[in-house]
């Protein structure tokens, strides 16, 4: 059985990944998606399963749909990584699910954006429907904040202005959860705070241990089966505290960061998400 890990830019994540298969006695393959180049009914990898973790999210998904046109398994799965990439295509699976999560509204003209978040109320949180690390956020508190939002996406275009995707502002204890769930199993999770609303710790927030409570496992795991048509994944739930409602799923990540939560919890990530694959892979350990 050939394992390989496909990414481009090797993070502390990836040596943490690379190590944990050494330690494991798997040896592995690195594929890097910037040297494919595939003939379409001709490509013809030299590995059986590979574990996607590339830093392009566009990258990852082509090179997942050659992989898998290939005969290959790929962790996550293209179809698991298509539907957490996108956050419209998120919200539509926890919903389909009855997971719940944030009031969320999705408009594709800037008149029925200004509509929608007069609906929802303000304040409200405008974000891209594909993106990462924090960025592109706008918490929107009036109406005139919402106008100037909405015409500079419009003057910027591009598709990820072309649509907009709102949600209601959730007054957290200035901190939310990322728990982190292998197959459909949350091994550990984080308190991620900052003074600051957006509290990715790409953007400054700071990580403290989360215990695992029985409700935090049970959101998660129902989160992880929604967005991945029940197969379950190594995915990274991100879960809001609202103090109206009780716990909330925000975002699915599928190739997250983790370098900062293993000391946290003391739980050994990368060890977890490599017997994964080799379980997927039936390689007896």
């Amino acid at each position: 059985m050939r394992i390989g890990v496909l990414c481009s830019r090797i993070r502390i994540e990836e040596k943490l990944l690379f190590a944990a298969f050494d330690d494991l006695g798997v040896p592995i393959v690195r594929l890097d998606e910037r040297e494919i180049a595939a003939r379409v009914g001709e490509y013809a990898p030299e590995v059986d399963i590979v574990l996607e973790r590339s830093i392009s999210t566009s990258a990852g998904l082509v090179a997942s749909q050659l992989f898998e046109a290939a005969g290959v398994h790929v962790v996550n799965s293209y179809a698991t990584a298509s539907v957490c990439a996108d956050k419209i295509r998120t919200t539509l699976a926890l919903a389909g699910a009855g997971v719940p999560q944030p009031r969320t509204e999705i408009a594709l003209s800037p008149e029925a954006a200004l509509q929608a978040m007069e609906r929802i109320g303000y304040p409200v949180v405008i974000k891209p429907p594909v993106g990462s690390w924090g960025r592109l956020l706008a918490r929107v508190n009036d109406r005139d904040a919402a106008e100037a939002v909405i015409e500079h996406k419009e003057v910027l275009g591009g598709v990820n202005h072309h649509s907009y995707y709102i949600q209601e502002y959730i007054e957290k204890p200035s901190r939310d959860i990322r728990a982190f769930v292998i197959g459909a199993e949350t091994i550990c999770a984080i308190y991620r705070s900052s003074p600051h609303w957006i509290t990715n710790t790409a953007r400054g927030g700071q990580a403290s241990n989360c215990p695992v409570t029985p409700e935090i496992a049970d959101l998660c795991r129902r989160a992880a089966l929604a967005v991945s048509g029940g197969a379950g994944g190594v995915l990274a739930i991100d879960l809001l505290e609202d103090p109206r409602g009780g716990l909330l799923v925000c975002e699915v990540n599928h190739t997250m960061e983790f370098r900062n939560s293993i000391a946290t919890t003391g739980v050994n990530i990368p060890e977890h998400i490599a017997r994964f694959v080799l379980q997927v892979a039936e390689v007896p350990i």
